[in-house]
């Protein structure tokens, strides 16, 4: 499977709100140049209509030119490294790739070579369950990463003293990339990732903590299956959505016994912590 890229020159101003726009139409992964921005999404996701739709959107306010290419799969590390920075998340969390030096001041060193797949530290959404997730127990837990992208989430957990991950995706590309950072970064064996969705977990399997980094829609369906997996006590972030979509998140999780413990949010995007409530 192909990737489109497209590239966006346009005022910096408006690169946030760019990303938040074909975020929500579709595209994974972003790329801030001195230019404007890159941007991916699976070709066969691609709407040029779409594309031009969106651009025409911002042309009252900023001078705004798109172009777009089939980018194949063998091209991307290439793409990626030209421009790729590392990632720094509260001071504690450094993300960054093979061919950058690490830096001693970080608590915590996460290494990816992402191939295509969301989650390179750069959106809003994967910093923001990052950030929470440096306030959050992870010693000796369970975590499961549901739509893991890279893995970046799971790794973290891991460095922050998970002992158990389980992750997935639905994209080959995701889940291989994901194997990848995992054995970069040593995690230990009781590691797993597979190709599918939430629907494939073991009944029964339950967790100490779920990260979801996923959307609005996907969550609203699937948090009662996630719930399921918790256990009493745990944690549940949830993140991938506007902030005028949190309140529809917020009723949904009270709606399946869970508390909201706290929120936060970055450009627009905004991400929650709940607790599973006691059945007893």
């Amino acid at each position: 499977m192909n990737y489109i890229e497209v590239e966006l020159k346009l005022e910096p101003d408006y690169s946030e709100i760019l990303m938040a726009e074909l975020g929500e139409a579709g595209f994974e992964s972003f790329v801030e140049t001195d230019e404007g921005l890159l941007a991916y999404i699976p070709e066969n996701d691609f709407d040029e209509n779409e594309l031009n739709k969106l651009t025409a959107k911002y042309q009252d306010l900023t001078a705004i030119a798109a172009t777009w290419k089939s980018l194949e799969r063998r091209n991307w590390n290439e793409e990626w490294e030209k421009s790729y920075e590392p990632i720094e998340v509260s001071n504690q969390v450094r993300v960054r790739a093979t061919f950058h030096e690490p830096d001693p001041s970080f608590k915590y060193d996460l290494l990816i070579q992402p191939k295509m797949s969301f989650g390179t530290g750069h959106h809003e959404t994967t910093w923001l369950v990052m950030n929470e997730q440096l306030s959050l127990p992870h010693q000796g837990f369970s975590v499961m990463d549901v739509g893991c992208g890279t893995g970046i989430l799971a790794i973290l957990a891991s460095k922050l003293g998970a002992t158990h991950i389980l992750g997935f995706d639905i994209d080959e590309w995701a889940v291989e990339n994901t194997r990848e950072n995992f054995s970069m970064n040593n995690l230990p064996s009781k590691t797993e990732v597979f190709q599918g969705t939430i629907t494939e977990v073991q009944k029964g399997q339950v967790f100490d903590g779920i990260l979801a980094n996923i959307n609005r829609n996907i969550l609203l369906a699937e948090i009662p299956t996630y719930v399921s997996h918790l256990k009493d006590g745990g944690w549940l972030v949830v993140s991938g959505f506007y902030e005028t979509d949190q309140v529809d998140i917020e009723r949904c999780a009270e709606e399946n016994n869970l508390k909201k413990i706290r929120s936060n949010t970055r450009n627009q995007w905004a991400c929650v912590v709940f607790e599973k409530l006691n059945n007893s």
